[in-house]
């Protein structure tokens, strides 16, 4: 389900219940992030099931977040600015990618929600909160 702006996150939770979703995927966009608090809480308050792109929605008591590491980035841009420091082209750079990805858990929001996180998937998460 779309969500086009702030005001309309709780009707879109009461769409996806009605729907029989059981859970859902945010997006990294600045409407999600601007808005992390409370998809949090229609997320627990309706009993869904959510994966995040970053860890700080985990932290606000989302159950799981996936996505590149948002420090990775920044230690590559001093690279590249070492290779134009020795007289590189920065057209001459190639593009890069994340290559870092973050798997974090929340144990109270899986116990809250009822569910039993397996130990291997445990045994991947970066982080897990507990």
């Amino acid at each position: 389900m779309e969500v086009s702006s702030g005001d309309k996150f709780d009707s879109t939770f009461r769409d996806a219940i009605k729907a029989r979703s059981a859970a859902f995927a945010v997006t990294q966009d600045s409407l999600a992030t601007s808005n992390q608090k409370l998809i949090v809480e229609l997320a627990a308050k309706s009993r869904l099931l959510a994966i995040y792109p970053r860890t700080d929605f985990v932290e606000s008591g989302g159950l799981m977040s996936y996505g590149a590491d948002r420090t990775e980035p920044y230690r590559r841009v001093a690279s590249m600015i070492d290779k134009i420091l020795k007289g590189t082209k920065p057209g001459d750079i190639p593009v890069e990618q994340p290559t870092k990805f973050e798997l974090v858990i929340n144990l109270k929001t899986a116990k809250a929600l009822g569910l039993t996180i397996p130990p291997v998937v445990l045994m991947r998460a970066e982080k897990v909160i507990k």
